[in-house]
This record gives structure tokens, C-alpha cells and sequence, in this order.
């Protein structure tokens, strides 16, 4: 069978796990094997997931289990983003446990549940049940995303997830080859997204990479073709994983990209500086 989860349709034979390490074809279905197995917890401000017209001031208890389907070389989660079942300690957790908690956190200023930190959508059943637990507490929920997943799964989460943190990595097909993703499935993610939620978009500027006025112009501009009110955040660039070796982002660089990114867009926000 052909895992019908993301671009990548990994064609799985019985038992095998896909390119994610989140899914496994068991009995000729895709099944997630990260269900309710969280790798990640913590109470974190909104604007570090990060969301700038999202409940300002606002807590939000962040979650993570193991996986993605996509290979940046400078990931800065990637003991979990790259493990598989088994290969990462976890803590099991259903739903209406994790709708509870985040019901109990209430009084200390949260709002509800951002699925964060690997790629969530790899194991989108459990965003979307604990998602709509947390729906019925009155509380808010939030993905932060790559946005590679299918118009069908986006199509399973769409009545619970009140915001979308969507990395836009780059606005070039062959940068994104290079990280292991498709660039015309995160648009549409993106542009669906944007037309049932409250949507900001998340671009690293690795210097040498993806770091031109001419690209930075292309992206703006057509983020603005979707909603120029979408906010964007710019954020620098530190060496991490095969990227070690690499500068960080020079200040005076993504200035100038957030000056050209702001022509085309109401809110544009430089980040990690």
C-alpha cells in the first residue's frame, strides 16, 4: 500500500515503517505508531511557537510525540524529529487526559494545546482526537507545522485547529528538494489553512541558502496573494545537526529581507535576535 498521509505516498509493504518513523502499514492501512506517546511537555508563551497576532500574552501547553517527513540537515529537534517508535524515551497520554491537563493549566494563563516540536501531522489522529477533546473545554488549539501533509489529512483537522504555525521554508523547489519536502504541497496546505484558520508562517534564513532579496520578494509576494495579512516571521539561522559548521544569520541580513518581506505584507517579524 501506498501511505496516503503526505506527498511522499511511501509505498509500504505489511510491518514496514515509512520515511516519517511514524507510520507503519499494518493490515494494508497506514497506522500511526506515535498515538498518544509524547516525547515533549511544556507551558509555553504563545509567541514562542510562534504566534504574533494569536493570544497575545497568552500560555499554550505544547506537545510533541516522534517523527517528521521531512530532513533538514540544521533541525534543531531532531532527537525527536528523527526517531522512530522506541528510539526516544515517551510518556503515554489519550485525548481526554491531555484535554484534561490542558483544562487544569487554565489558571495559570493557558489557552489550550499546540501540537509542536516534531512534525504533528505525521500523526495526525492524535491531533485531531485530542484536539477535539480540547474543542469541547472551551480551550483553543494550535499546530506548528512544515505543511506537508495531503489536502486529504488537512481535511481531518480543519474543524478543530483554531491557528497554523507553517514553516515556508524557502520559495524554491530545489531548496526544498534539498530538505526532503515539496514546496507546491505546503502552498496549498497554506492556502486552505488560511481560509478556515488563523494562519502565520515561519521562514529560517539560512545564509547561502535561501537568503535572496529575489526569493524573499517571490515569497512575499505571494504570501500576499493568499492574505497579505498573514504575519510572517523571519528568524535567524544557528548552526545545529549537519549544520554545524555553518555562521549564524547576520542581524543586518534579515533586516533587509524583512524590509523587502514588508512592502508586500501588514506584519512581518523578525525572530531569534
Amino acid at each position: 500500500m501506498n501511505c496516503p498521509v503526505c506527498f511522499r505516498r511511501c509505498p509500504l509493504e505489511e510491518g514496514e515503517t515509512g520515511f516519517c518513523r511514524a507510520r507503519r502499514n499494518t493490515g494494508g492501512r497506514s497506522v500511526s505508531v506515535s498515538y498518544g506517546k509524547i516525547t515533549s511537555a511544556a507551558l509555553d508563551p504563545v509567541e514562542k511557537k510562534p504566534f504574533v497576532k494569536f493570544h497575545p500574552g497568552s500560555l499554550i501547553l505544547s506537545v510533541g510525540t516522534f517523527g517528521c517527513n521531512m530532513d533538514c540537515p540544521f533541525c534543531q529537534n531532531y532527537e525527536i524529529a528523527g526517531a522512530g517508535e522506541g528510539g526516544v524515551p515517551t510518556r503515554s497520554i489519550s485525548p481526554t487526559e491531555l484535554a484534561a491537563l490542558a483544562d487544569e493549566l487554565r489558571g495559570r494563563g493557558n489557552i489550550g494545546v499546540a501540537y509542536t516540536y516534531n512534525e504533528p501531522l505525521v500523526g495526525w489522529e492524535f491531533v485531531r482526537d485530542s484536539a477535539a477533546e480540547v474543542k469541547k473545554r472551551g480551550l483553543k488549539n494550535a499546530a506548528v507545522t512544515n505543511g506537508s501533509v495531503s489536502a486529504e489529512t488537512l481535511s481531518e483537522l480543519l474543524p478543530y485547529i483554531d491557528a497554523y504555525n507553517i514553516d515556508l521554508k524557502g520559495f524554491t523547489d530545489e531548496y526544498y528538494r534539498k530538505l526532503g519536502g515539496n514546496l507546491e504541497s505546503v502552498k496549498e496546505f497554506i492556502k486552505t489553512a488560511a481560509s478556515k484558520a488563523h494562519v502565520e508562517l515561519t521562514t529560517l534564513i539560512v545564509p547561502g541558502e535561501n537568503d535572496g532579496d529575489d526569493e524573499m520578494a517571490a515569497l512575499s509576494a505571494w504570501i500576499a496573494s493568499v492574505d497579505r495579512k498573514i504575519p510572517l516571521h523571519l528568524t535567524r539561522f544557528f548552526p545545529r545537526r549537519l549544520m554545524s559548521n555553518r555562521k549564524p544569520t547576520e542581524t543586518a541580513l534579515l533586516r533587509r529581507l524583512a524590509e523587502i518581506a514588508a512592502k508586500r505584507l501588514d506584519t512581518v517579524v523578525m525572530g531569534n535576535i
